[in-house]
């Protein structure tokens, strides 16, 4: 069995939690602790403040980002494909901190470090095909990826096999795309590795 999480953490999954569930004006010190399962003064040895309880929040989500941007790199199966399949992953650690962050609409270093994410995946996925337009399609699957994933109720009664996500079909229309706008004499390269 392993161990319990660390206090700091119990800490931060609860601010995730508290967030994802009631919103930014749920998450109050006080609400956190008690989610934790700390007290109040345990949660301020390690977050002297709300604010430095959301940095710790934004910090963890940049450390997930940042793992998640090397497994997409290093993916044989290309950067589109990773991205796009793990598109459809609604609720894994990394996903709970991104949702958990957009909560925080009040807080500008929330936005930023969203924004950054944002790039990070775009730079990669631009990298990979060479193309802004492409990129920016490939951005867009994989938000309505996304979005179906993780409102399953808002789309149940659409449930028809055209509206099921055929991400294999996607990143093979992702890479006849490239080679085409790349033959159409854009000065664009065919990636030589999977997209």
């Amino acid at each position: 069995m392993p161990p319990p999480p660390a206090a700091r953490d119990r800490v931060l999954d609860a601010l995730e939690r508290l967030l994802v569930a009631s919103g930014e004006r749920a998450a109050t010190l006080e609400a956190v602790a008690r989610e934790a399962g700390v007290s109040k003064g345990g949660l301020i040895y390690h977050f002297p403040s709300r604010e430095a309880m959301v940095e710790g929040l934004l910090d963890r989500m940049r450390a997930r980002a940042a793992d998640d941007l090397a497994l997409m790199a290093a993916a044989p199966e290309g950067v589109v494909a990773y991205f796009l399949r793990t598109s459809q992953n609604a609720d894994t650690p990394f996903d709970r901190s991104l949702v958990a962050a957009t909560r925080l609409r009040s807080h500008a270093s929330a936005r930023e470090a969203l924004g950054e994410v944002q790039r990070q995946w775009y730079d990669a996925i631009l990298t990979a095909v060479g193309d802004q337009t492409v990129a920016q399609m490939v951005m867009l699957m994989g938000d309505g990826l996304y979005y179906n994933a993780s409102a399953p109720d808002a789309l149940a009664s659409v449930g028809t096999p055209q509206y099921q996500a055929k991400v294999e079909d996607m990143v093979e229309l992702v890479a006849a795309l490239v080679r085409l706008r790349g033959e159409a004499g854009q000065g664009r390269s065919t990636p030589a590795q999977p997209v």
